[in-house]
């Protein structure tokens, strides 16, 4: 009798356990093939919202919303660094981000005191080219020239500060030889327009808003680097790559100016599934008109360039989507 009644526990116990999993399964986020949740909502990490990463985030939402049916959000941040932590730690899906920022992030090297996880690359986007902007009427005309003057760098911790900090590095000059400024480019515009700095560095996309926003009120230029700043800076950092701001970029910019650039970058969270980054990707890179719409350097997005200046893994789902259009490293 007792051993009757045992086995009637055993099976009913069982069967509140199955029809439990069943539940829980039927509720729970759809799943991909390799067992993992496929999220119903994804957050993007961009950066402040007079940059050029604010505006495409919003653009890659609005594509992910319409063409996977999720909800998305374009966050935003301090940029660059501040997305590979965020990204690392789970706390968003996607980020944007500059390529030497990446491989810093992933190799725990330069800003990054230990190596970031989690953190797998979609693709390249567009150049980004370091702008030193002054005053059009500015007596600063090479780096040097900052000496004793109240330029903002960037940031905390974004990949603009890096950039100011290694520029500054290679003309032998560091924040002892100025008085830094940590602001976000909305800040530095308007610290700009009060007299309250007298330079800015700037990592963007050619126009960038804020300093377009200068330029009406007041005309501004870019000033370029002499060619062995240049030629320091690419021997020790290999992402950076020539680049000039034309003239007319901005009101008061009369004259091309030599500089340098990296790559803006996309990235995602390496534990995503295979196939819902591969519809991710799909997604985005089948819906650029939508980008372009949303900033001009939307429009220098390219499906053939899609993976030149990756030195990160780039996400299986990603490499599946370029694999199949004819695209590899």
């Amino acid at each position: 009798m007792k051993r009757g009644l045992f086995s009637l526990l055993a099976v009913f116990v069982l069967v509140v356990a199955g029809c439990s999993s069943s539940s829980s399964s039927n509720s729970s986020p759809s799943s991909s093939s390799e067992g993992k949740s496929d999220p119903t909502a994804v957050t993007i990490a961009t950066g402040g919202t007079g940059g050029v990463y604010y505006p495409l985030g919003g653009g890659i939402a609005e594509i992910l919303e319409s063409e996977l049916d999720i909800t998305a959000t374009a966050q935003v941040t301090g940029a660059s660094v501040e997305n590979m932590q965020l990204l690392s730690k789970g706390d968003v899906q996607v980020s944007f981000t500059q390529n030497d920022i990446a491989d810093y992030a992933v190799n725990g090297t330069e800003v990054f005191k230990e190596k970031l996880n989690g953190i797998s690359a979609i693709s390249t986007l567009y150049p980004e080219i370091i702008q030193l902007v002054v005053a059009a009427d500015s007596d600063i005309n090479s780096i040097e020239d900052l000496k004793g003057k109240k330029v903002s760098v960037g940031a905390p911790g974004s990949g603009n500060e890096a950039n100011s900090k290694q520029i500054l590095k290679a003309a032998g000059l560091s924040y002892d030889d100025i008085e830094e400024e940590l602001k976000s480019y909305a800040d530095s515009a308007d610290s700009f327009k009060d007299g309250l700095i007298d330079a800015m560095f700037v990592t963007s996309g050619v126009p960038n808003a804020s300093v377009s926003d200068i330029a009406v009120t007041k005309g501004v230029r870019v000033v370029s680097l002499d060619d062995d700043v240049i030629s320091k800076l690419k021997e020790e950092y290999p992402f950076f790559i020539d680049e000039v701001v034309p003239k007319g970029s901005y009101d008061g910019q009369e004259e091309d100016a030599k500089t340098v650039a990296v790559l803006a970058a996309l990235t995602v969270n390496s534990d995503l599934s295979e196939d819902f980054v591969y519809k991710l990707t799909k997604a985005i890179y089948e819906n650029l008109d939508t980008l372009g719409a949303k900033h001009d350097k939307g429009k220098e997005i390219k499906l053939d360039t899609a993976l030149e200046g990756l030195t990160i893994p780039v996400h299986p789902g990603a490499e599946k989507y370029f694999k199949e259009k004819g695209i590899s490293k």
